[in-house]
């Protein structure tokens, strides 16, 4: 039986090793500016012009017809989306589920949300092919994946709070008051998928000694980590190797944030997946 991997933009993600995969762009609006998160997006570009523009802007999730065109012709598809708690992407899912399985009885969709986004996300999606090599089918894996999911989570680090002011994520107050005292915030993706603002941090040390912090109070002891970012590889690379420093059996990978996660991260951010308790 033909197995698929498939996962909304905010994966930062388009192909897996090994495994066939789809990734189902969602889309920035700024003004007549339209940004699709696919291939041939240029994130750079993107926030380069996003930083001149004055207006508002906002986000837009995939509908159900992308996700069935996602799923092609396989078997058996793993869907894994971006928090329910911030987007559609994960209803969107569900009724191209329901439509799949209707006109191909014989198949069957796992969908997953993450109650997260960025590099948790990606934990999940590596932990479904690992599954898939193991042998399990869709629906052995999904109690299995639920499971691993308790056990992952999402700390992120944010130089500046202008995308979630303008998708009503933070209040205008709290974002004046943290640029003008240089206040980084430290945050988490809560268990409800919600993101959570854990501290308040001055300056690029105190920030990744919260997250750091953040990590240990989550039971963290090594295992994965994969650090996503918005032009920010240098402080990434501190983080990673703070990290080694400590547990150096850590299993860490580091790559920028393509367009979704670049919109809201901003310049400057981080994004952290990993293993806890």
């Amino acid at each position: 039986m033909s197995f698929k991997i498939v996962a909304d933009s905010s994966a930062d993600l388009l192909s897996l090793n090994g495994v066939d995969f789809a990734s189902v762009p969602l889309t920035i609006m700024a003004g007549d500016h339209t940004y699709v998160d696919d291939a041939t997006l240029d994130p750079g570009q993107m926030m380069a012009e996003l930083a001149t523009y004055k207006g508002r802007s906002s986000t837009a999730c995939p509908n159900p017809d992308a996700y069935r065109e996602a799923f092609g012709e396989a078997d058996e598809v793993a869907v894994v989306t971006i928090t329910s708690g911030l987007s559609g992407s994960y209803n969107a899912s569900e009724i191209a589920k329901a439509d799949y399985e209707k006109a191909h009885p014989e198949r069957c969709v796992l969908t997953v949300d993450s109650l997260s986004a960025g590099p948790e996300m990606l934990l999940l999606i590596e932990k479904l092919a690992e599954m898939h090599d193991q042998g399990l089918n869709v629906d052995e894996m999904a109690p299995a994946i639920e499971a691993y999911r308790q056990t992952t989570h999402l700390v992120f680090a944010l130089e500046t709070l202008r995308s979630l002011v303008n998708n009503g994520r933070v209040s205008p107050a709290v974002a004046a008051v943290a640029g003008l005292l240089n206040i980084r915030i430290v945050g988490i993706a809560s268990e409800v998928g919600t993101l959570q603002p854990v501290a308040k941090c001055r300056g690029e040390k105190r920030t990744l000694d919260g997250m750091l912090n953040t990590m240990r109070e989550h039971g963290f002891s090594g295992g994965k980590v994969r650090i996503s970012h918005c032009q920010n590889e240098k402080a990434a690379g501190i983080l990673a190797d703070q990290i080694l420093a400590q547990w150096p059996q850590t299993d860490i990978q580091i790559y920028p944030c393509r367009g979704l996660c670049s919109y809201y991260a901003e310049v400057g951010g981080m994004l952290v997946g990993y293993e806890g308790a």
